[in-house]
């Protein structure tokens, strides 16, 4: 019953585990039908850290990390009330519900209150708005979010129902990030849709915090908090506090770093706590910056070269590929392999989007890491090289240190042909 118990706040559904490969199958269908009618809503750079952000994120889980498990387990065995049994049909349809109202909850404190919006925020810095979005997900929930599903093991939902309404409710998330699907007619007051989730996403005043349901939107309707899209107001997506980066370690800190610069800065003692537990839009007198309104609209794209471009693009390949092969192999990976996947596709993620916004100098460093990486698994074996995932990683770190050695002599090519024609003028 222990370890049964653990695999629920771990999050380890094969609902979820399985359902990832369509997902990446709808994303390209969206994204082909999308320049198929002429209403793309795809950017490589977005796209990529979408996905940078999905596949770090299992790896917390992987982890165990945090105390949830614990807690969880004592719950189950000592304090649960044994109310719903898993033979009752009923069970289910109870328990699909009280998590989907769990659900409600917590998404709505984490919209309410700034060390939960914290955790939440990564989700909404997408200025893009499609399936891949749905992917981006928070590294740092693990923190907070099991507290809201405390009461679900204290009635006592048996722990295969718990893990199968939370799958089911968080895959059927994802279709509903798309521009591509308008009004559902009376569907839209019963369940989350895309044009009501699209609301949720959006940052226009008119719209912000709102409609916080996984599968129903009655909860917001129930408490106040759902709203329409208006036809005259298109929302804009991303955060009022636009991120600005593609850099997946950012994403997951922004706001932890601000909380923490606001707490120093701002003279006034009660307001050094009050930012930690505040509204999500509250900051102390002495912190607020002056906004540019026109920076409203303009999404962050800075414009890099087509060798860039590229190569980005196959690191996102590569992260999908990898990140989903550790998933499918993951009872034979040891504790410390599973960790060093995560580090290193955090690592390579975090360098390739500082490619993205323009930084060239990236690609020595991404040289000298994949150079380390090819020795430490090969010399020092800190990967079984017998299994799919560590081969296929072996394989991205070879590629990346061949391609940034023809880029840079490519380069060096160019600059010595610069230099040849300046001589001869």
């Amino acid at each position: 019953m222990i370890e049964s118990t653990a695999a629920v706040v771990t999050d380890k559904s094969l609902i979820i585990t399985f359902a990832i490969p369509a997902f990446f199958i709808l994303i390209l269908i969206e994204y082909c039908y999308g320049k198929l009618v002429g209403k793309n809503t795809y950017r490589l750079n977005d796209t990529f850290t979408s996905i940078s952000l999905g596949m770090i994120s299992r790896y917390p889980t992987m982890l165990n990390l945090g105390v949830q498990s614990l807690i969880f387990v004592y719950v189950s065995k000592y304090l649960n009330v044994g109310l719903l049994s898993v033979k009752n049909p009923f069970t289910w349809i109870a328990a699909f519900l009280l998590y989907d109202l769990s659900y409600y909850w917590m998404h709505r404190m984490h919209h309410e209150i700034k060390i939960l919006w914290a955790t939440h925020s990564v989700h909404h810095h997408g200025e893009d708005f499609n399936l891949a979005t749905a992917l981006r997900q928070t590294s740092t929930g693990w923190i907070w979010k099991w507290i809201f599903y405390l009461p679900m093991i204290l009635l006592g939902v048996p722990v295969e129902v718990f893990i199968t309404v939370a799958g089911i409710n968080l895959v059927y998330q994802f279709w509903v990030h798309t521009e591509h699907i308008g009004h559902l007619g009376f569907l839209e007051k019963i369940f989350i849709t895309p044009m009501n989730h699209g609301i949720h996403h959006a940052k226009n005043k008119e719209y912000i915090d709102a409609n916080y349901g996984g599968v129903f939107i009655i909860w917001d309707r129930m408490f106040g908090t759902y709203i329409a899209r208006k036809p005259d107001i298109d929302p804009v997506y991303g955060t009022v506090s636009a991120l600005k980066s593609f850099n997946p370690i950012w994403a997951n800190f922004q706001i932890y770093t601000t909380m923490v610069k606001d707490s120093f800065k701002t003279k006034k003692l009660s307001d050094k706590l009050k930012v930690f537990y505040s509204k999500t839009y509250w900051r102390p007198e002495d912190c607020i910056e002056e906004k540019d309104p026109k920076e409203f609209y303009v999404k962050y794209n800075p414009q890099v070269s087509k060798d860039i471009t590229v190569f980005a693009f196959f690191q996102m390949l590569f992260t999908i590929i990898v990140s989903g092969s550790v998933l499918f192999v993951l009872p034979q990976h040891s504790y410390n392999e599973i960790a060093i996947f995560g580090i290193t596709i955090t690592l390579m993620s975090t360098l390739t989007a500082s490619l993205l916004q323009d930084n060239r100098y990236v690609y020595f460093i991404i040289f000298g890491f994949s150079v380390l990486g090819i020795f430490g698994i090969e010399y020092l074996s800190l990967l079984n090289i017998s299994l799919i995932s560590t081969q296929l990683l072996m394989s991205q770190l070879f590629v990346n240190a061949f391609v940034v050695s023809l880029i840079a002599a490519f380069q060096g090519f160019k600059t010595l042909l610069l230099l040849k024609n300046k001589s001869t003028l």
